[in-house]
């Protein structure tokens, strides 16, 4: 990764020993959260340290509690290798995706493995509880941590997806008046106080989005828009390889985009009165399942009329997003989009034709599991093994 250079001693100036070692344990400390139990041998060639400085490397991880021996690699001639890799019990996060109807935490260890997961309805708790909405996110963590034997303390970090997004300036909780136990200012620090750990409560598309950059549809592109289609509508937007979120952390809330044949529902002011106005009104699961009476998604989807009239909404709303951001990927996902599969994304595509100039590659999410869960939870891994992971 780096030799040593010159410097004047001092332990934090860029160039020193000190430093150059940080950033050496950096580089071995990712590529084994990357790709799992690696040799001496395998850890040097992928960052281009030499054999010594590499076992010096590994020995103070070792020191430090950051890594950890498990086995030797076998199947090849000669003495087996010795096999490394991060001691799970260094550090452990907290993923949760709130909606409507409940929470669900799920907790992991460093390397991103699953050790417990729990799902708190909002009904099935008392009246009083369903109003305090921490109160939840701790029942909903609490019982994550039971199953793998955990505490508070062992926490590092705590990412909660939910519709709507934080507005940077205010620390509100805006465009989600579906959820009115969310929207207090100082609920992200009642949170961190109980929890004992960082809180970071994030818009739920954007995770999805994040999930597709780590291991969906978007791996090989930086420029891309996911549009969520499920009971609730959203898109997030990634140019450059970074999260656009707006003044107002609304980029995005496309749920609310007029678009013909879409309602336009004021309120007193001319603010919205409702949620289920403009696009979300056309294409949201419940719409799409009311349309076909009342089948369910998949079902609702086999039929021609239905699945040509939701690709020709979605059309139109992308050629409006595409026209703007020119991306070189579309993904749709959600459950809406998932039910409709390559059929739905076949006749996007041909509806799209002479709408926009610009012709995005349009991939299905093919995501296993709750995208948005997954992308809380990478996004908590990067949070905590920003702070685990330095040794300088």
């Amino acid at each position: 990764m780096a030799g040593t250079t010159p410097s004047n001693g001092s332990p934090g100036v860029p160039g020193t020993p000190r430093v150059l070692r940080a950033m050496n344990d950096r580089a071995a400390l990712d590529l084994l959260a990357a790709h799992g139990p690696l040799t001496r041998t395998r850890i040097g060639e992928l960052t281009g340290l030499s054999k010594p400085t590499t076992s010096q490397l590994l020995s103070r991880l070792e020191s430090a509690g950051l890594v950890r021996t498990t086995g030797r690699q076998s199947g090849r001639p000669g003495p087996n290798a010795v096999l490394y890799e991060i001691d799970p019990a260094v550090g452990h996060v907290a993923a949760l995706s709130a909606d409507p109807t409940g929470i669900t935490a799920l907790v992991a260890d460093i390397t991103g493995r699953e050790v417990g997961r729990c799902r708190i309805e909002a009904d099935s708790v008392s009246e009083e509880v369903r109003h305090r909405t921490a109160q939840l996110v701790v029942e909903a963590v609490d019982g994550a941590l039971a199953q793998a034997g955990l505490g508070h303390h062992d926490l590092r970090a705590t990412v909660i997806g939910t519709p709507g997004a934080i507005d940077p300036h205010s620390g509100q909780l805006r465009y989600a008046p579906h959820l009115p136990g969310w929207h207090s200012r100082a609920l992200r620090a009642e949170l961190a106080e109980v929890l004992g750990t960082p809180v970071a409560i994030e818009n739920d598309v954007n995770l999805a989005a994040i999930a597709e950059q780590y291991e969906g549809a978007a791996q090989d592109n930086d420029d891309f828009v996911l549009v969520w289609l499920d009971e609730g509508v959203g898109a997030a937007i990634v140019l450059g390889g970074v999260l656009l979120r707006g003044a107002t952390g609304g980029a995005g809330e496309i749920g609310y985009m007029p678009v013909p044949g879409a309602p336009l529902l004021r309120g007193p002011g001319g603010t919205p009165s409702s949620y289920r106005g403009g696009f979300e009104s056309l294409v949201s699961g419940a719409v799409v399942r009311e349309r076909a009476g009342g089948k369910p998604l998949p079902d609702a989807l086999a039929d021609a009329v239905v699945r040509d009239e939701l690709a020709h909404h979605i059309a139109t709303c992308l050629a409006a997003i595409v026209a703007v951001v020119d991306p070189e990927l579309v993904v749709l996902s959600g459950q809406v989009a998932q039910a409709g599969g390559e059929e739905l994304r076949l006749r996007v595509k041909e509806e799209m034709t002479g709408l926009a100039l610009p012709r995005p590659l349009l991939r299905i999410s093919e995501l296993d599991g709750d995208p948005i869960l997954t992308g809380a939870l990478r996004t908590a891994l990067d949070q905590a093994r920003e702070t685990l992971f330095d040794t300088a």
